[in-house]
C-alpha cells in the first residue's frame, strides 16, 4: 500500500466561523487573520493505492461554481485535483473508488465536473464507486436551513444519477475492515454520519481528519468550528477520539491545516497537546 498526499487549493474563510466562540486574541496565534478576518486553508485529500484499488478521500471544491460564489472563499494558488494526481502519475479515468467523508461542497465539490456543453454535469472519475452512507445522503438531500447553503445539488445528485453511488452500512460508531486496511469511525457533531477513515500504513494508524479536527490550531476542546451542528457533540466526539489518538500514537492527516500536513499528540499535565507536525512522506 502506498499513500498520495492530493493538494487540490486553498481558500480563505472567516476565522470567527472556523473557532466558533473562542475570541480572535486566542486563536489567531496558531491562525493568523487577514485585513477582512480570513484564514488561509488548504483542500488535501488523500490517494490510497493498494494492489489494483486506486481510492481517493474527498475531492476538494471544484471549479464549476459561479464567479459569485468563489468569491466568498478567495481560492488561491495553482493547485488542482488533476495536476495533483498527474503529479504522482495517475488520471481521474484511474480512480476505482471516491470515499466522501461528507458532503460539503469543499469535500465533494471536485467529484463532479461540467459536461462537456456545460448543460449538465458528470462525475470527475468516470470508472469509480462513489461511498457514502445512507443516514448522511438523506440529511445532505434533505437539507436543514443551517446547512443547506453547504449541502448543493449540483454536487450531490449527478452521483446519484451516474448509478455509480454506494452506501456504507452503519452499523456501530467505529466499524473495522470496511475495506481492507481501514476502518471508519462515524461522528455526528459537524454533521450527521460524517465518516472518518482509520488507515493501517506502515505500522501506524493513519487517520483523515475531515472537519472533526481541520487544524492543529483546533486541538484544544473548546475550539469548535461556528459552522458544526451541534457543537458539544462535536467536544465529547473530540474529546474521545483525541484521548485515544494520543494513547495509540495516531497520525493525524489534517484535511484543511494550510501549514500542517499530519502531527501526532501526547497527554501532558494540561490535557491532550500537540506533540509533532510532519509530511506525511516522512512516515
Amino acid at each position: 500500500m502506498k499513500l498520495h498526499v492530493i493538494n487540490t487549493g486553498y481558500f480563505k474563510l472567516d476565522g470567527g466561523a472556523m473557532f466558533g466562540v473562542v475570541p480572535k486574541s486566542l486563536w489567531q496565534r496558531t491562525n493568523p487573520a487577514d485585513e477582512n478576518n480570513m484564514c488561509s486553508w488548504a483542500l488535501r485529500c488523500l490517494l490510497i493505492e493498494d494492489g489494483d484499488r486506486l481510492m481517493l478521500i474527498d475531492a476538494g471544491i471544484g471549479d464549476k461554481q459561479s464567479e459569485k460564489f468563489f468569491s466568498h472563499y478567495f481560492l488561491y494558488g495553482d493547485t488542482t485535483l488533476s495536476k495533483s494526481l498527474a503529479q504522482k502519475g495517475f488520471h481521474e479515468d484511474d480512480i476505482t473508488d471516491v470515499f466522501l467523508s461528507h458532503l460539503h461542497f469543499d469535500h465533494c465539490g471536485g467529484a463532479i465536473q461540467w459536461n462537456t456543453t456545460k448543460n449538465g454535469y458528470r462525475p470527475t472519475f468516470k470508472n469509480a464507486k462513489y461511498w457514502s452512507n445512507e443516514n448522511h445522503w438523506r440529511w445532505a438531500t434533505e437539507p436543514n436551513p443551517r446547512e443547506k447553503a453547504s449541502f448543493l445539488a449540483e454536487n450531490i445528485l449527478p452521483i446519484q444519477e451516474s448509478d455509480q453511488l454506494e452506501f456504507i452500512e452503519r452499523k456501530s460508531d467505529f466499524m473495522e475492515n470496511v475495506f481492507p486496511n481501514m476502518g471508519i469511525l462515524f461522528v455526528d457533531g459537524h454533521t450527521d454520519s460524517m465518516m472518518i477513515p482509520h488507515i493501517l500504513y506502515k505500522g501506524k494508524t493513519v487517520v483523515f481528519m475531515a472537519d472533526l479536527l481541520p487544524s492543529v490550531g483546533h486541538i484544544p476542546l473548546p475550539y469548535v468550528m461556528g459552522y458544526d451542528t451541534r457543537p458539544l457533540i462535536t467536544m465529547k466526539e473530540k474529546s474521545q477520539f483525541l484521548n485515544h489518538a494520543a494513547q495509540h500514537d495516531y497520525v493525524l492527516f489534517l484535511e484543511h491545516d494550510s501549514v500542517n500536513e499530519c502531527c501526532t499528540l501526547h497527554q501532558t499535565e494540561k490535557g491532550i497537546q500537540l506533540n509533532q507536525t510532519f509530511s506525511l512522506s516522512d512516515l
